[in-house]
């Protein structure tokens, strides 16, 4: 009966936590390049359970264990603005962005111009080209941004393309290690240096890319989640009363007749 509770209570404790991940989905769903967090969860076995150890070896009493979680790098649908300001990426590779925190990166293209003509993101965190941050005057416009992240303007009255910088793109051998800090931007651990993009990838003006959640299969995780976890509440309900009935009837007075 004991070891009935504790497995109910590892299985709750585990459904909560996959609660809150999947509300967390649904709440940034959206949101532009936002990944969703996914669970992983496994069987715990007890190694020194006591039921049934009379003969033999003891049994084994399985736990739910909340073993891990990881990052859905998929990326996203690609949603056309034809904002010249906008820009997704066709591969698997970031944007690299300036952060009060450090460099941070991103797959969140929806870019703007803040007051000092910075290229910046929607956070206000500078944009970083290849030789640093991108900087606009005053006068530049009709922005154009080429597949391979080149960014021209024209200047004033000029008809001559002017450049003002080209957009950096970091890649990752394995994508899992970057860590979330923030919606939309990820952090590298002190051990891991990014690597250039490859050649085959292109940035794609006037497009942006969306959040990757699936919003239909995250809702209907969530009512399966919501009815296990009071399908596991009504046993464990039982489990109480069974304990309540057991310990009233070893407490009974045995009569004479």
């Amino acid at each position: 009966m004991e070891n009935a509770l504790l497995v109910g209570l590892s299985r709750q404790m585990v459904l909560g936590h996959e609660l809150d991940t999947i509300a967390n989905n649904i709440a940034n769903i959206d949101t532009t390049g936002f990944k969703a967090d996914k669970n992983v969860f496994g069987q715990y076995l007890q190694s020194h359970a006591s039921d049934e150890n009379f003969n033999g070896r003891d049994r084994q009493v399985d736990f739910v264990d909340d073993r891990t979680g990881y990052i859905d790098m998929a990326p996203g649908a690609i949603d056309r603005t034809g904002s010249p300001l906008d820009v997704a990426i066709d591969g698997k590779a970031y944007f690299v962005v300036q952060t009060a925190r450090g460099q941070r990166y991103t797959r969140n293209g929806a870019f703007q111009i803040n007051g000092a003509g910075q290229l910046v993101t929607s956070n206000g965190d500078a944009v970083l080209g290849q030789s640093g941050p991108i900087t606009f005057q005053s006068t530049d416009h009709n922005i154009n941004i080429s597949l391979s992240g080149i960014i021209t303007v024209q200047e004033g009255n000029s008809t001559i393309d002017a450049q003002r910088g080209t957009l950096q793109l970091a890649s990752f051998a394995n994508p899992q290690v970057l860590q979330k800090d923030g919606a939309s931007t990820f952090m590298a651990p002190a051990s891991v240096t990014p690597n250039p993009a490859s050649t085959n990838t292109n940035v794609v003006q006037g497009e942006i890319e969306k959040s990757n959640v699936n919003g239909v299969a995250e809702m209907a995780r969530l009512i399966e989640i919501t009815r296990s976890y009071t399908d596991v509440a009504n046993i464990l309900s039982q489990e109480g009363d069974l304990r309540r009935n057991a310990l009233s009837q070893l407490s009974q007075t045995p009569t004479t007749s």
